[in-house]
């Protein structure tokens, strides 16, 4: 078969078209791996190095300090610190002690120990999974009464839930707040998971989805006495997992760079989640790029582990899911 030109030019330039997008997406998160293991003093070159360079280091005070080399007498170095809080600092050190490397992953250790990150992983595991939960069981149960089920104003109410997603929710943060401080919830999980255990988008996009599984399957069910809640969990949902588990996915990012909520309804560092502890670790640390960097790539790395998990699930669930007509 002959190969027409104008169709492979035109694939081609959308090839290029994508692969140009990729770049510029994925440039900044290679950028942020890059900073998180290069020296302090590499992190402020000019131009930028792409792959760090390799470095000579000598050990002081229990810290692992780029040196100049400046000479060598029998079997002694004499260096000289370039960054830091000894900057300038002269140092004899045996030669065999000298360490030359390109990558610095003692900076993920060091900022880890920087802040309780461990409890604001904790904190964030918690208040992403329990919400996710929530979400998605109050956003099934939903979808599937506004889907299946036969009730006076049920348009009306639908149409009146997807008009509050028009609503910026910093219009609520104040009304919010004062209702969670009268109920003595500030500062707790509370605050921070119960809000959010039910979302208007869940129950649209699994609404729409529960729509598209045919009446007959259900209508068979309740001639041989399936109840309505049986039909959900029998019929719907093993037929929806692959919009069940888009809709977790959704809430689970969503909520583990959550921000605004949890810097206001938190006021201590041990209910800290990952990101307000983040922002906090981001003033405090602001001059030492490498740990900030690298603060920020172990707070994102479950998040990039989890997307390629569920991507293939989601695609296994839409390949399985529903039924033709």
């Amino acid at each position: 078969m002959a190969c027409n030109p104008k169709r492979a030019i035109g694939r081609l330039l959308m090839h290029v078209t994508l692969l140009a997008v990729a770049v510029v997406m994925i440039a900044p998160l290679l950028w942020m791996l890059i900073t998180s293991v290069k020296s302090p003093l590499e992190a402020y070159d000019f131009p930028p190095s792409f792959i760090p360079a390799l470095k000579t280091y000598v050990e002081h005070g229990g810290e692992l300090h780029q040196a100049d080399f400046l000479s060598l007498r029998g079997g002694t170095a004499e260096v000289r610190v370039l960054a830091g809080r000894h900057k300038g600092l002269r140092l004899s050190v045996p030669e065999e002690t000298l360490i030359r490397k390109r990558f610095i992953w003692r900076n993920y250790a060091d900022a880890w120990r920087a802040a309780p990150f461990a409890r604001y992983f904790v904190n964030t595991i918690v208040m992403a999974g329990l919400t996710t939960i929530g979400q998605v069981i109050t956003s099934a149960l939903a979808a599937y009464a506004f889907a299946r089920m036969r009730f006076r104003g049920k348009e009306v109410i639908f149409i009146i839930l997807l008009g509050t997603m028009m609503v910026p929710k910093q219009v609520l943060l104040i009304p919010n707040y004062i209702f969670l401080s009268r109920l003595g919830w500030i500062n707790t999980y509370y605050a921070l998971i119960v809000p959010w255990i039910a979302a208007v988008f869940g129950i649209y996009f699994m609404r729409q989805h529960f729509e598209t599984i045919p009446q007959d399957l259900f209508d068979a069910a309740a001639i041989d006495g399936c109840s309505r809640f049986r039909a959900l969990f029998n019929i719907a949902i093993p037929l929806s997992k692959g919009v069940i588990v888009m809709t977790a996915l959704f809430t689970f990012i969503m909520t583990w760079n959550s921000l605004l909520w949890p810097l206001i309804v938190t006021n201590s560092p041990e209910m800290r989640p990952l990101q307000v502890g983040l922002a906090y670790f981001s003033q405090e640390s602001s001059t030492e790029w490498t740990l900030l960097m690298a603060a920020s790539t172990f707070t994102i790395a479950p998040l990039l582990v989890l997307f390629f998990i569920a991507q293939r699930r989601i695609i296994e669930g839409f390949a399985r899911s529903g039924l033709k007509g």
